[in-house]
């Protein structure tokens, strides 16, 4: 999160490239298997970032790509550069750069977890992300004396669109900060700097208001969570300490990324708000799920397609079954009420959400496989009030423990969000008819623990 990094990815973007933001945190073989599935080439990045993060490993997998460094390009960088730079891009812009611009074109790739472990490539054009920041900018009356403090991660389409677009494309000020892990820091900075907007996740936002003084964030207007369910004792502590109501919303990658929010207009606790304008919503109803259905949605801020891993480079539209082309499928079964405010109500998809972070079941279990290749493994999530969920694994190898489990990540090139929070030795795994792992008794088993 560098000033250095928005402009890269503007630049690249201004010269008709397609700029895919890689998450560094996937680890060597997310990363590799993101680089093939969008047909990535060239990854350009900072020699002293790679030393610092210590992701040696992570280039070393990067083989087939073409790595530059922008202390590399920087010294390539020429009085004829300089000269076009002064003379004709900063002036006249329009004739520095290619023309004909498709609003429906590609603006960046951001990359989410398959259900298979792999990472998909999610298309959003300008169209989807312009739209995106049309639609937060109908609700929320930021200024150019608004300074938003954006601690997210810009490889998240929450960092990107709410935390880099929406404040360089309404005029505000953005301080950008390295890490949403410096808990003392970052009310330090809120303060120091006079922010009045702060996006982030329960989990971040819990440990802010942990070690913040009282008058950290007076100057704050607007504090946004998402990512993550927000836990009623961070929403408590929030209001009884700053004075200050977070307003919960709710959205996905595939969608640029928001679809609703609460407002100062129009709050509901217990709620994510309602959809943005714009935005048509379809429940389809679950069978054995007696309130709401799964939601699917249609908009302006929908992405374009999906890039695979196994088809690498192919753009897959977004369809879904039940409506057909055009129509996203979220997985998340949800109910909205009369006033249209929406209420998450579970996922369908076997994923947990750690810290913000979307991790794989498929990944945990993995991951045990690799620690303990003899034994049966299935791994299950449980709501957890700081985290937001943690992971919990049954396991047939008694003595399987997570440094184990940490040790196997490691050796494989596994995200360690994937090691699970317990492991919990059973005699048998739960298996239904078919043979499949039964995971309603898995995840009844884990609560029984």
């Amino acid at each position: 999160n560098l000033a250095a990094t928005v402009a890269m990815l503007l630049g690249v973007g201004a010269h008709r490239r397609i700029p895919a933001m890689l998450n560094y945190s996937a680890g060597p073989e997310g990363v590799a298997a993101a680089c093939h599935a969008a047909q990535i080439n060239t990854v350009i990045t900072s020699r002293g970032f790679i030393e610092q993060a210590k992701l040696e490993s992570l280039i070393a997998g990067l083989s087939q790509q073409r790595v530059l460094y922008l202390e590399d390009l920087r010294a390539e960088f020429g009085w004829t550069d300089k000269l076009w730079l002064v003379s004709l891009a900063r002036w006249l812009p329009h004739r520095a750069l290619p023309s004909h611009a498709n609003p429906e074109e590609a603006a960046v790739i951001l990359f989410t977890s398959g259900s298979e472990g792999k990472p998909k490539g999610v298309v959003l054009s300008h169209r989807a992300l312009l739209a995106n920041v049309a639609q937060i900018q109908s609700l929320f009356d930021l200024t150019t004396a608004d300074k938003i403090l954006n601690v997210l991660p810009v490889f998240h389409a929450f960092g990107l669109t709410g935390g880099v677009l929406l404040p360089m494309l309404t005029g505000a000020q953005v301080f950008l900060h390295v890490s949403p892990l410096h808990y003392k820091l970052v009310p330090e900075i809120a303060y120091d700097r006079n922010c009045t907007m702060l996006f982030g996740t329960s989990t971040f936002l819990a440990n802010y208001g942990k070690f913040a003084h009282p008058y950290d964030f007076h100057k704050l207007r607007y504090v946004i969570a998402g990512a993550e369910k927000l836990a009623e004792p961070v929403r408590l502590l929030w209001y009884e300490k700053f004075g200050i109501r977070i307003l919960e919303g709710y959205g996905a990658t595939e969608t640029a990324p928001v679809l609703a929010v609460n407002t100062p207009m129009a709050y509901r606790t217990g709620t994510v708000g309602q959809l943005l304008p714009d935005i048509e919503a379809r429940l389809i109803a679950v069978p054995g799920v007696e309130r709401g259905g799964v939601l699917h949605v249609r908009g302006p801020n929908l992405m374009s397609g999906y890039l695979r891993f196994d088809a690498p480079g192919v753009l897959e539209p977004p369809a879904a079954d039940e409506l057909g082309a055009g129509w996203y499928n979220t997985g998340d079964i949800v109910e909205i009420d009369d006033d249209g405010f929406v209420i998450i109500r579970g996922r369908l998809k076997r994923f947990a959400k750690i810290a913000g972070e979307m991790v794989s079941l498929e990944t945990v279990e993995a991951i045990a496989r690799a620690a303990s290749p003899l034994h049966a493994h299935a791994a299950t999530s449980l709501p957890d009030a700081q985290r937001g969920e943690q992971i919990v694994l049954l396991t047939t190898d008694a003595g399987l423990t997570r440094e184990a489990l940490q040790t196997a990540a490691k050796a494989n090139g596994l995200p360690e969000l994937g090691v699970a929070r317990r492991v919990i030795p059973v005699q048998a795994i739960p298996l239904l008819g078919t043979g499949k792992t039964d995971y309603v008794g898995v995840k009844k088993l884990a609560e029984a623990a």
